[in-house]
């Protein structure tokens, strides 16, 4: 996919899945051949495009398949930790990712850098490189659209405690923030978060999203065996 012409890109992943193929540090699926596997299951499967964590995952999963990757790096585990720097946005684009996913959250983040920061440097070394922005409130996702993002994404609605614009986690898709933020950006919508269910993902395509966005409930087994485990 390297070398696509954007709006090619743009129209690739329009009213398609994109999944998350991650695992956690200390998984037993914490490894990049089984990221790549995964990521090759999930396009025979229908995804249009995956979404990888780390350099060595994207690398290999480059390798593996085709399909457009949405690439961020996992840096700490408080604060803006999802590609949180400009050099961390710079080593998802040459490890293969056509898509750069950052946090566009309006939290402090390292060096002092900014969203915008990230977005420019993607956009003028990386020609055809896209952003996705990861937001957590209307506030981020307007502002991550005046900063240049190609993709304004959910993603982080309910999971930034004690930030000022944090949203209550919901339950499943936080469908009041998807709604509002449909109605207030004119760049596509990637919705991603508590997508649980094919009903979940047919709703917010229905409701206007370009993309939706799947984790946990396809490539996350150990949540999964958890939700069908007995409880006693």
């Amino acid at each position: 996919m390297k070398g696509v012409i954007v709006t090619d890109l743009v129209e690739a992943i329009k009213g398609k899945l994109i999944v998350s193929c991650q695992a956690y540090p200390g998984e037993p699926l914490r490894r990049a051949e089984i990221t790549a596997a995964m990521a090759q299951a999930v396009v025979e499967g229908g995804a249009a495009a995956v979404r990888v964590q780390g350099v060595a995952d994207i690398v290999a999963v480059r390798q593996a398949t085709d399909a457009p990757i949405v690439g961020l790096i996992k840096y700490g585990h408080d604060g803006v930790y999802i590609t949180p720097s400009v050099a961390h946005a710079r080593a998802c684009a040459l490890a293969g990712a056509e898509i750069v996913a950052i946090d566009a959250t309006l939290r402090p983040r390292l060096g002092g850098e900014s969203f915008a920061d990230a977005v420019r440097a993607v956009h003028s070394e990386f020609p055809g490189v896209l952003v996705m922005a990861d937001c957590a409130s209307l506030e981020d996702a307007q502002a991550a659209e005046q900063a240049g993002a190609d993709f304004i994404g959910t993603t982080l609605a309910g999971y930034t405690p004690g930030y000022e614009y944090a949203r209550e986690k919901t339950s499943g898709p936080d469908y009041g923030f998807i709604e509002q933020v449909l109605g207030s950006v004119t760049k596509p919508v990637i919705v991603e978060g508590r997508l649980h269910h094919p009903e979940d993902v047919a709703k917010v395509l229905d409701m206007g999203a370009h993309s939706a966005c799947v984790g946990t409930a396809i490539t996350h087994p150990t949540t999964i065996t958890s939700w069908f485990a007995p409880k006693n």
